[in-house]
């Protein structure tokens, strides 16, 4: 609002709003700024007409050219897709010590292979591999279902305990927690098994005696007679010094006690058998370059 009354010094009229003899001024808005809103509304309307914009409740007005970012990404997927496909047939065709020993292909096992492994195996497993207590080290030449190339592969695309059709069944009994071992004979046997991979039990032959015993009617059928392990159940070696959970006596104690049933998921449904090709060949790599 103003009134017919002008400032002498810019001679833009007043508003009649006084604060001690201080008179407010009725200035005009800049011309550019109605520019730039003009042309803001311009645009808007244009983007409105050609790109998606407004929701129509189940869904959303496409626009005239029918862009959006999910088209945008299943467009860049497939070229990815289109251009790994040379390599990655390459890998699914080639037997296993040729690609390990093929630079170019290992070249690119490595720079896919890691970002695989880091989307769904580090979780569990680390980002360099290296395990968990719980989880195994898959730098190492320990396997508890067998290092073979098919094996790994077979492990990967089925799981462990995972519900899948084929898994691969593996569980520790709870003998003490279900009553089928006196804690007694359960101190023992864990006495025996420290005693298998190195001489630093401190129980009496006595002791090492009957975990010897309990463990032959008990354990032997899984770890076998001697602690070698079973690859076929997924049974670990008791002989060497690589522990899943941990070489302490409490610790062993605890898994005697209460059992184990480690689960490893199925990555058929989310893999293909190309990534799960790859992602062996990934860790044998890294196992074969394991300091």
């Amino acid at each position: 609002m103003s009134v017919d009354e002008r400032d002498p010094h810019s001679g833009y009229k007043t508003t009649g709003h006084d604060w001690n003899g201080i008179k407010e001024l009725n200035t005009p808005v800049p011309r550019p700024v109605y520019f730039f809103l003009i042309a803001a509304f311009l645009f808007s309307v244009v983007y409105w007409v050609l790109m998606p914009a407004w929701p129509t409740g189940l869904s959303y007005t496409k626009g005239l050219l029918g862009i959006d970012q999910q088209t945008t990404v299943e467009r860049e997927v497939a070229r990815a897709a289109a251009e790994r496909a040379p390599w990655m047939d390459a890998i699914a065709r080639t037997p296993v010590d040729e690609a390990l020993a093929d630079p170019e292909l290992m070249g690119h096992v490595r720079a896919t292979g890691a970002t695989l492994f880091g989307d769904n195996c580090a979780v569990c497993h680390g980002q360099q591999g290296t395990g968990a207590p719980g989880y195994p080290n898959l730098r190492d030449d320990v396997w508890l279902w067998g290092g073979a190339p098919d094996v790994i592969a077979e492990t990967l695309r089925v799981g462990v305990n995972s519900g899948h059709a084929d898994a691969r069944i593996s569980q520790m009994p709870a003998f003490g927690r279900d009553q089928m071992l006196p804690q007694e004979d359960v101190r023992a046997v864990v006495a025996y098994v420290r005693s298998l991979s190195e001489a630093r039990s401190s129980a009496g032959a006595t002791t090492l005696t009957r975990g010897a015993e309990v463990f032959a009617t008990t354990c032997a059928s899984c770890h076998g007679a001697r602690g070698e392990g079973m690859a076929s159940v997924g049974a670990p070696d008791l002989t060497d010094d690589d522990w899943l959970y941990s070489d302490d006596a409490d610790a062993i104690f605890r898994g005697v006690w209460d059992g184990h049933q480690g689960v490893m998921p199925a990555w058929e449904g989310r893999l293909s058998v190309e990534q799960r090709r790859l992602l062996t060949l990934y860790l044998l790599d890294r196992q074969r370059r394991a300091p």
